[in-house]
């Protein structure tokens, strides 16, 4: 995809450069989006691969997207005549592997289409080896983190946590309840609770080594954005603000870069959803990546149709077919499934009561917006540490692990979560804390407006405090 050359002098070209696996490049087209608003006379030159952006830009809808964002291709990674063997990260692999030439040969065909160097990268965290291209091309660099601040933290603070407890290549062998309690915030995180890659899983793939050499160039950036608020993890923002320049909280983007409105809403959830009661619904989704293992899945299904409760669940098709046989059936009178739901409008209905979440960062922010408490099933990467805090720190909800009794648990959840419990109460109390927080982080004079503004005037004017 190679979009022709804008019309106009544009005042400064800035180049987001995305990491186009999972939900990592949603998030940050909303922030450029947020950001090209605010600055008309500024180009931004949106890198990435050309199948995540025509996804990408389609679903963010034409009208939404300023025109002085233009999306530029990037090469995949796969060689030509490639056989993938299967594995879910072997696209990620050949992506990094070619990443870094990749991006400086798109970087030059933008500049010379614009007539213009550039002046800033905003690019996803992940992408370390754009703070060499910045410092080379004497620009800003600006890494995005898109999950949260505990997450960071970890990965900041990996040869911390790899010197107390080792390296472990073949899991942490009884280990899992070790206190891992030694930076500000984390006193209730135990080391089975840290991410892969910081001292478990395959630390010598790809994925491990771009995060650990993400942690090293992170402190040179001009400054690192992320999408949440100061009110929500302040011990761990005062932590990451002496590790690293500008340390700017500017989100929830829920709130702050909210996505485009929608109507679009084919499957009928919201008018199925009015005819509920008031806090009756229990809404499942794991996203569009995510999806359950066949047991935890039948566990699961199980527990909805044992409880009684009522529920909305999404779901794409090729995890419907997984269900227990005749579920949807049974189910009929008291459950919906939809391969789609529009997510954020189900979870502000009040119909709605729980939301049971693998534990993704967008999922939590938007279940903290709208105040909705979550039962947490996570599966990989940071949703095993988002738990953690979801459970114990926040206690805005509740976590299940396990395959084995996944119906018990789920059983028992439920019940802690729905609104008659005393335990569910406290739940929303805590939730209706932070959603004020929340809210107030993005007034006029909040901490997140206040961050956005700094983070602007590095983007947009080069300056940095």
């Amino acid at each position: 995809m190679t979009p022709p050359p804008t019309s106009g002098a544009p005042r400064r070209h800035v180049a987001v450069c995305a990491f186009p696996f999972a939900t990592h490049a949603a998030p940050v087209l909303l922030l450029t989006r947020r950001i090209a608003s605010a600055a008309p006379d500024v180009r931004f030159t949106f890198f990435n691969t050309d199948k995540s952006n025509a996804v990408l830009f389609k679903s963010a809808g034409g009208g939404s997207v300023p025109d002085n964002i233009v999306p530029h291709g990037v090469h995949d990674g796969v060689p030509e005549g490639y056989e993938f063997s299967g594995s879910p990260v072997e696209p990620v692999g050949l992506f990094l592997k070619a990443g870094e030439e990749s991006l400086r040969k798109s970087i030059e065909e933008a500049e010379e289409q614009v007539g213009m160097k550039i002046s800033c990268l905003v690019t996803d965290a992940f992408l370390w080896f754009c703070q060499k291209i910045a410092a080379e091309k004497g620009a800003p660099w600006v890494p995005v983190w898109t999950g949260g601040a505990s997450s960071l933290a970890s990965h900041l603070h990996t040869d911390l946590f790899r010197s107390k407890f080792g390296v472990q290549d073949e899991g942490l062998q009884g280990r899992d309840n070790e206190a891992a309690d030694m930076i500000p915030g984390f006193s209730a995180v135990r080391v089975g609770d840290l991410p892969a890659g910081i001292v478990t899983g395959d630390l010598r793939s790809p994925f491990s080594q771009m995060l650990h050499e993400m942690a090293f160039r992170l402190p040179k950036a001009a400054a690192v954005a992320i999408n949440s608020f100061e009110g929500l993890d302040p011990d761990i923002t005062r932590c990451l603000s002496a590790k690293l320049r500008n340390f700017l909280n500017v989100g929830p983007f829920a709130l702050m870069s909210p996505p485009p409105a929608t109507k679009s809403d084919k499957h009928g959830c919201l008018p199925w959803l009015e005819s509920q009661a008031p806090a009756s619904v229990t809404y499942v989704s794991f996203g569009s990546v995510a999806t359950p293992p066949p047991d935890m899945l039948v566990g699961l299904a199980e527990a909805l149709e044992a409880s009684k409760v009522a529920f909305l669940w999404s779901m794409n098709d090729n995890a419907q077919a997984k269900l227990p046989k005749g579920f949807v059936e049974r189910t009929g009178g008291r459950g919906k499934v939809v391969p789609w739901a529009p997510q954020l409008a189900l979870l502000a209905h009040p119909s709605v009561a729980a939301f049971v979440t693998h534990g993704g960062w967008n999922s939590i922010l938007e279940s903290i917006v709208s105040g909705v408490p979550m039962i947490c099933l996570p599966f990989f990467g940071d949703q095993i540490l988002n738990r953690r805090f979801i459970e114990c720190v926040w206690r805005i909800g509740i976590g299940v692990e396990g395959e084995v009794f996944m119906k018990t648990g789920m059983l028992n959840a439920l019940k802690k979560v729905m609104v008659g419990s005393e335990e569910g109460k406290k739940m929303r109390e805590n939730l209706r804390v932070l959603k004020q927080l929340a809210q107030e982080a993005v007034k006029a004079d909040g901490s997140s407006t206040q961050n956005f503004s700094s983070l602007m005037e590095i983007i947009t004017a080069g300056k940095e405090s």
